[in-house]
C-alpha cells in the first residue's frame, strides 16, 4: 500500500470532501456545539476518536461476520455449506458499535472533565445518531477501502469535522460582539456563516492531489 494513496484519502476527507461542509453530514452538533471554542474542541476530539474506532470495528465486523466470504467466522464455527450473507444487518450492527463507543467516550469525559461534559450536554450522546459517523463507516465499504485505508479515512474525516467545528466556533465567538440585526442573531446567522464556509471550502474541489 502506497503512502501516497493514504495521503490522498486524508487530504480529500479533510478539505475536498469535508463531511460537514461538502457532504452536509453532522449538521446538528456542528451548529449546536459551535458556540464556544472549548466545547468545539472537546466535541471534535470525541468525534475523531469515535470515527476512527468505528471505522476499525465496522470493517472487521463487515469482513469477518457479515460479508459472505470464506473468511466469515460463522462459516467456520457452524461448518456451513456456504458462507452466510448477513449484509442486511449492516446498519443495525454499525449503529450498535457506534453506540457502544459513544457510551465509552461519554463515561470517560464525564469522569475526566465534568465541565466539558456539561457544556456538550445532549450533543455528546447524540453522536450515536450522528449521520457523519455512520456515513464514514458505510463509505469505507462503498469505496472498497482496506483496513488501513478505512482507519485513515475515519481519522481524517474526524479531523475535517473538528476543523469545521473550531472555525465555526471562532467565528461565532466574534459574532457575539458584532452589531448583528436582531432577526439574525443566534441560529440564523450561524446558518448563513455555515453556508459561506461551505462555499469557501468549495474552492478545494479543484485541488489536484492525484
Amino acid at each position: 500500500m502506497e503512502v501516497k494513496s493514504l495521503f490522498i484519502i486524508a487530504i480529500s476527507s479533510i478539505f475536498i470532501n469535508n463531511f460537514v461542509l461538502s457532504r452536509f453530514l453532522g449538521i446538528c452538533p456542528y451548529i449546536g456545539v459551535s458556540k464556544k471554542i472549548d466545547s468545539a474542541i472537546g466535541m471534535g476530539f470525541a468525534v475523531v476518536f469515535v470515527m476512527t474506532l468505528a471505522s476499525m470495528a465496522t470493517w472487521l465486523i463487515n469482513n469477518f461476520l457479515l460479508k459472505p466470504s470464506p473468511s466469515n467466522l460463522f462459516y467456520h464455527l457452524f461448518s456451513a455449506k456456504e458462507p452466510p450473507d448477513l449484509m442486511f444487518l449492516k446498519t443495525i450492527a454499525f449503529i450498535l458499535v457506534i453506540a457502544a463507543l459513544v457510551q465509552f467516550v461519554e463515561m470517560v469525559i464525564q469522569k475526566l472533565s465534568p465541565g466539558l461534559y456539561r457544556s456538550l450536554g445532549i450533543y455528546l450522546p447524540l453522536i450515536t445518531t450522528n449521520c457523519a459517523i455512520l456515513g464514514v463507516t458505510i463509505l469505507n465499504l462503498d469505496l472498497n477501502y482496506s483496513f488501513i485505508e478505512s482507519i485513515v479515512h475515519g481519522f481524517s474525516a474526524g479531523v475535517g469535522f473538528t476543523l469545521a467545528l473550531i472555525l465555526m466556533a471562532g467565528i461565532r465567538e466574534r459574532l457575539e460582539l458584532a452589531p448583528i440585526p436582531e432577526a439574525l442573531k443566534g441560529i440564523p446567522i450561524a446558518f448563513i456563516m455555515a453556508g459561506l464556509m461551505s462555499i469557501a471550502f468549495l474552492g478545494f474541489s479543484g485541488l489536484k492531489i492525484g
